[in-house]
């Protein structure tokens, strides 16, 4: 059985921003709690009831702090006997030794992997994708509401830019009469691309015009479908693609090639036939970035196997005037916890598919292997949203290996930010710890990474996918401080406005 993780915590007096569990983002089987990360949550109960006690504060006051949230990677460091996160004692007790070590303008952060859904217009976890799972899921509406999205997000994080980031959904183009459908007659699907682009322009209209949302399009080579041809019906898709690219203002396609909007039993791949005709088109009309689901698979037991990132490669080669963002970097998460001895077998290359020699992950190793083939392909990029976080939870050294790798291969300039929230709720644990994220000199030295730099971090966190969305940063920055979103930001925190520390994805219920 599952349940969200906020509910878990909730039950058993768990109060901390950074989970203390790997949290699925309904496209894997949770996992168990191992020891090492039940070790951690005991630590930072501990920590945060001396300290808050100590200082005058209430328990759930401090854990909205800066201080509770250096509190937990303080024990997460106690926890594995390992300096993992840059923390100082004092950051635990003084606000101001925070601010000072970590500005909160230090980097421009651009989050490409953002998701919100409604669910009383969308029935989300009623959906067919989610069926295919083999779990049926409470809805909660408001957890994944965009009321909560826009609150998360750009409130209670460091998040400058967000780019909406939806699941294929075949929307409908014209009723039995051939009248243009609207809104939710067009789809009723997880997060259609005209719930995106209505989502963007609302949230750019509250920051007064300026623009702090972008959103993508859901349309992909196998929505369309001629079934009694057996082939793709070339004139709904390139009524679907004009209608996105000018009219939802899309600024890149995302693709599942595991699922099957049209109901023909079959998926894609980014290297056939279809979705070179489908990039060609999209050329014409000057959309060459493609955001691709590959790695977590679970949701579609039929098609997983076409989340193997291996047909990139040839994608990449024979378009190289596209860029293609791989979002989770492709892991596959390994199997499932059936079998699994105890929470620790995470760490068992049989479970979860991790080589402790070689930190190689499934088919993250494929996409790394693409890079090493060829050196001086320059049209792929790692996205890290559910990879570095569940990593970091997992066990830190996993999270070194899998960054390490990334920027090995890859480099700073071809790793790009994304965090899968709404699902870990808000992303500033996540973004606390990618600045406090170091490899080891040990690691470094044994399996050839580098330590990852400031420099580095600024790409990663933003500069990257500004120069993939055409975003001046410069300009964005100077900006920021009139904008009217920043301003009810900081009318906000004044007020005395917290996040939440409820992560809205699912554990399970046992643990």
């Amino acid at each position: 059985m599952w349940i969200r993780k906020a509910e878990r915590d909730q039950k058993k007096g768990v109060d901390s921003p950074m989970p203390t569990q790997a949290v699925s983002n309904e496209e894997f089987e949770p996992r168990p709690q191992t020891q090492k990360q039940k070790h951690v949550e005991h630590l930072i109960g501990e920590l945060s009831e001396v300290r808050a006690k100590k200082l005058g504060m209430q328990r759930r006051d401090f854990m909205r702090s800066s201080m509770g949230l250096a509190t937990c990677f303080l024990a997460s460091n106690m926890a594995y006997g390992k300096t993992y996160w840059e923390v100082d004692d004092v950051e635990t007790w003084e606000s101001a030794a925070y601010d000072e070590k970590w500005p909160k303008d230090e980097y421009f952060i651009i989050d490409v992997q953002a998701h919100f859904t409604n669910g009383l217009a969308l029935n989300f976890r009623s959906n067919e994708f989610m069926k295919n799972m083999g779990f049926n899921l409470k809805n909660d509406a408001e957890s994944y509401s965009f009321n909560t999205f826009v609150k998360e997000m750009l409130l209670d994080s460091d998040t400058s830019i967000v780019v909406i980031s939806g699941v294929p959904t075949l929307e409908i183009n014209k009723d039995k009469d051939g009248k243009v459908l609207e809104r939710n007659a067009r789809s009723r699907g997880i997060l259609p691309s005209w719930l995106m682009a209505e989502a963007a322009q609302k949230i750019n209209q509250l920051a007064g015009g300026t623009q702090r949302a972008l959103n993508q399009g859901n349309l992909a080579p196998n929505h369309y479908w001629d079934k009694t041809a057996n082939k793709i019906d070339k004139a709904a898709t390139i009524e679907q693609m004009e209608r996105e690219i000018n009219l939802y203002k899309v600024k890149s396609w995302k693709w599942y090639c595991h699922t099957d909007p049209a109901r023909t039993g079959n998926g894609f791949q980014v290297d056939d036939d279809n979705a070179a005709w489908f990039m060609e088109e999209s050329r014409k009309r000057g959309l060459k970035l493609i955001s691709v689901h590959k790695g977590y698979s679970y949701q579609s037991r039929t098609l997983g196997h076409l989340a193997n990132p291996k047909d990139i490669e040839k994608a990449a080669l024979n378009h190289p005037d596209f860029n293609f963002v791989i979002y989770h970097s492709a892991i596959k998460h390994g199997k499932s916890e059936q079998g699994m001895k105890s929470a620790e077998d995470w760490l068992d290359k049989d479970h979860n598919n991790y080589d402790p020699t070689t930190g190689d992950f499934e088919w993250h190793k494929i996409l790394m292997d693409i890079k090493k083939r060829n050196p001086k392909m320059n049209n792929v990029y790692c996205e890290i949203g559910s990879f570095f976080n569940t990593l970091a939870i997992v066990h830190p050294e996993l999270c070194a290996h899998g960054m390490g790798k990334n920027l090995k291969y890859y480099g700073a300039d071809h790793v790009v930010w994304g965090t899968d929230c709404l699902w870990w709720g808000s992303p500033q644990w996540g973004i606390d710890a990618f600045k406090r994220f170091q490899i080891s000199d040990e690691m470094c030295q044994k399996f050839g990474y580098k330590p990852i730099t400031k420099a580095d971090k600024a790409k990663i966190f933003g500069l990257n996918a500004a120069k993939l969305y055409n975003i001046n940063v410069k300009e964005k920055r100077k900006a920021l401080p009139a904008d009217a979103l920043e301003k009810l930001k900081a009318e906000y925190l004044n007020r005395g406005g917290q996040r939440s520390n409820a992560a809205f994805g699912w554990v399970r219920a046992t643990d």
